[in-house]
């Protein structure tokens, strides 16, 4: 009970911040429930003045804090949930912070690599770039007599205590609205922070982005038009991450691009293709590929930066991927639905014809725009709001692709506004195709299923021997009963009532601000 008062007391203070700078203003009041509405005109009551003007959420999460920023960030990537006009909104939300000072940074590298900064960096620079979670400095290591810069990522002190409290919120958040909304079972909105928190967890851990470095760096190897800065792991720990420093020209510097002579559309096409390339080819890509975090080098290739957000696509997604990408080109309709039947995404209950008319309503459109004019990311926009009607429930991994492909075509088409993206995507996705769904691919497949069907009869004595404990047990059970003491019933009973109360008490006080800041979120 003194968790949920916690919680309680801190989401007030959210909805607080919401109500001043004006997030509710943006909700009509004739959408919201009898006691939602008397919420909404004690919170414009405290509304400040000129709040009315600006991104009004995106400001408010701002001033929440670390976690809530992440938050309005990582909502960003999941439109079925905050809607498509607010996730773009909030695309638009900055992870910039004030750096925290020299000294603190200096220190936390002294205590995490245990030796003084003096040994570790020949010379360590002030902040270049600040963040929730962490930020750079520019440095310089000594190697055989050679001096070489590097980038220096630091862990923000403090802040995993800081993300654990208010993930804890957002839990809570979470689980009642799944205790009393169908809804928010069908978008799995626990699923949807427990994401977001092996995220944030996965972020807070700089080695685990550095092993995601080396990761991509591997699959990327013979890449001819991307690379990954090499990890310097002597200097990488939990808390600090050392890596080659960067000097090409960074995708959102137009003006040097230009300067340059760079050929604008043969780059949007390495923008496309290098993220298809990894999305299906190595099923693990960089999610947040917005232009400040690639750069262009000295030998014309991408180079790619900031790897706490990652995708991971298995080889069923990979394969529906691709699928319906082909369906669509080539108006087979009927195979998109299948594909969506095979894969496990929507009830066997429905109707396959069902699906395909509905799949067919978004593709025929497609066939009277030109080329330029057709978005991958849009496609799959569209599909993914058609699949909520026939129950498919919420693929994350799929709501980030899908997200990313909005930035990565943003990004290309910035530089190339009648890019192609269907003809510029065709040899990667073609190449995948013919590997994985043409007869050396369907050999791999027939191969890997004999192997594991090899091993599950290799463990049938282990099953078998399991079973009959299993049976053994249920025969017991079924013999003489369970039997439950009349102190352990009363206790179970006491238990249950208290935490029936609880729940009504706890609904009450958070429906006014919740339902209105689900509205407003939904409005915006």
């Amino acid at each position: 009970m003194i968790s949920a008062t916690t919680h309680i007391a801190r989401l007030a203070r959210a909805g607080f911040v919401f109500a001043r700078e004006g997030v509710f203003g943006a909700v009509d009041p004739s959408l919201v429930p009898p006691p939602g509405q008397l919420a909404l005109k004690v919170a414009r009551l405290i509304e400040r003045r000129g709040a009315k003007s600006g991104p009004r959420l995106s400001r408010a999460l701002t001033r929440m804090g670390p976690a809530y920023l992440k938050l309005g960030q990582f909502l960003a990537t999941r439109p079925d949930v905050v809607g498509v006009v607010m996730a773009r909104d909030l695309e638009s939300l900055q992870d910039k912070l004030p750096p925290f000072p020299q000294d603190e940074a200096e220190a936390v590298i002294a205590a995490s690599l245990d030796r003084p900064l003096a040994q570790a960096f020949a010379s360590f620079g002030p902040a270049v770039a600040a963040a929730s979670i962490a930020q750079v400095h520019r440095g310089e290591v000594e190697r055989d007599g050679t001096r070489r810069a590097v980038a220096v990522k630091v862990l923000r002190p403090n802040v995993a205590a800081r993300f654990r409290r208010d993930l804890g919120d957002f839990f809570f958040v979470a689980h009642k609205a799944e205790t009393y909304s169908a809804e928010a079972r069908r978008l799995r909105l626990i699923e949807v922070i427990n994401t977001m928190s092996r995220s944030v967890a996965m972020e807070m851990d700089l080695r685990l982005e550095a092993a995601a470095l080396s990761e991509m760096a591997e699959n990327t190897s013979g890449d001819p038009d991307f690379r990954i800065p090499t990890v310097d792991w002597e200097r990488t720990t939990h808390n600090v991450l050392t890596m080659e420093w960067i000097d090409g020209i960074a995708l959102s510097d137009h003006a040097r691009l230009e300067q340059a002579a760079v050929d604008l559309p043969d780059l949007g096409r390495k923008v496309i293709q290098s993220f298809l390339r990894h999305a299906l080819r190595d099923g693990f890509f960089h999610a947040d590929m917005h232009p400040g975090n690639l750069f262009l080098d000295a030998e014309g290739r991408l180079v790619a930066v900031d790897f706490g957000i990652m995708g991971r696509l298995g080889l069923k997604e990979r394969r529906f991927l691709a699928e319906i990408l082909l369906g669509f080109i080539t108006r087979d309709y009927r195979r998109v639905a299948e594909v969506h039947f095979e894969a496990g995404y929507v009830p066997s209950h429905h109707s396959v014809e069902n699906f395909a008319q509905a799949i067919r309503a978004i593709g025929e459109p497609i066939h009277n725009r030109t080329a330029e004019e057709i978005s991958m990311a849009k496609l799959l926009t569209l599909l993914l709001e058609v699949t909520g009607l026939f129950d498919m429930r919420t693929r994350p991994e799929l709501i980030l692709l899908q997200k990313t492909m909005v930035v990565v075509e943003g990004v290309a088409r910035g530089f190339d506004p009648k890019l192609d993206i269907w003809k510029t995507a065709d040899p990667v996705v073609r190449e995948w195709i013919e590997r994985n769904l043409g007869p050396v691919g369907r050999i791999e497949s027939a191969m890997s299923g004999a192997s594991d069907l090899a091993r599950v009869l290799a463990g049938l004595p282990a099953i078998a021997e399991r079973s009959v404990a299993v049976i053994e047990q249920l025969e017991i059970m079924t013999r003489d009963g369970l039997r439950l003491s009349p102190e352990t019933i009363a206790a179970m009973g006491r238990t249950e009532a208290r935490r029936s109360r609880w729940r009504t008490l706890a609904l009450w006080i958070i429906a006014g601000t919740f339902i209105a800041i689900l509205v407003a979120v939904r409005q915006l």
